[in-house]
């Protein structure tokens, strides 16, 4: 038996991401490296990807690239943009889902679908990084933790403190000046938290928040923030282990179906 193999690959700030489906509805493999845009992470993820697949790059039918990077990767038959690509991942992923909050490196966005999983409306946040991965990056390198242990840290927090500043540098300084008076990091990771929960709901709320909601991309392994979104927006938000691959999986479901529609068209 023949199989089609389509590849997805999300090339993002921070990260790189890349899932390999059958017949446009089997993930056989998915790999993630930590280099995003601008680094050898394109080719490492895929190298991984295709390793765990048990399968050449021959093999691959059809690549679409989506992500931050996604116009500088040449190989790709197409470029899908993040928004198309985390709102077909999301709903791949969860099934019915209408609204779908992607916290990446350097931005937020948050789409709205219809009841066909179409991207119907988005916002985005502006060109500041407060709210983003890379705001947690530079809270977890002065609190001197890490990034993946700010979750647990946050659960044990007996209170949180308030985070004034949306500003990177302005929060940095608040953070330093918190430490100083030897209030506890977890207070303080759970302030962080709900900042970043407070700004996002922000956005959410602009288009209109639709049950049933989750959350794609890296910041949704943060448990803590999850928490403080579930509370900001008073409802439950949907997490799972693919969640950050949703993108790569709307790439890769993107190409099988790009592949019909040329086939279709010979």
């Amino acid at each position: 038996m023949t199989y089609m193999y389509t590849m997805g690959i999300d090339i993002g700030s921070t990260s790189s991401k890349c899932v390999i489906l059958k017949d446009g509805n089997d993930i056989v493999s998915e790999s993630i490296v930590n280099l995003g845009a601008g680094t050898k992470g394109t080719d490492m993820v895929i190298e991984e990807a295709l390793n765990k697949a048990g399968i050449k790059a021959d093999e691959i039918i059809y690549t679409v690239a989506t992500g931050y990077g996604r116009n500088s990767f040449e190989p790709a038959q197409k470029t899908v943009s993040e928004l198309s690509c985390h709102s077909k991942g999301g709903t791949f992923i969860f099934g019915e889902v209408r609204t779908i909050i992607d916290i990446g490196g350097q931005d937020i966005k948050v789409m709205k679908l219809n009841e066909r999983g179409q991207l119907q409306n988005f916002v985005m946040n502006d060109k500041c990084a407060a709210g983003t991965g890379r705001f947690l990056e530079v809270m977890a390198r002065v609190l001197d933790v890490e990034l993946s242990d700010m979750g647990d840290l946050d659960y044990k927090a007996a209170e949180r403190i308030s985070i004034s500043s949306t500003c990177t540098v302005f929060a940095e300084s608040e953070i330093i000046s918190c430490m100083a008076k030897k209030i506890p990091i977890p207070n303080i990771v759970k302030g962080i938290h709900y900042s970043v929960a407070s700004r996002v709901a922000g956005l959410a709320k602009r288009i209109g928040v639709e049950n049933p909601v989750a959350m794609t991309g890296g910041v949704s392994r943060n448990k803590g923030i999850v928490r403080a979104l579930t509370g900001e927006l008073n409802t439950d938000i949907a997490v799972s282990e693919k969640s950050q691959m949703a993108g790569a999986i709307g790439a890769a479901i993107y190409a099988f179906e790009e592949y019909k529609k040329v086939k279709e068209g010979d």
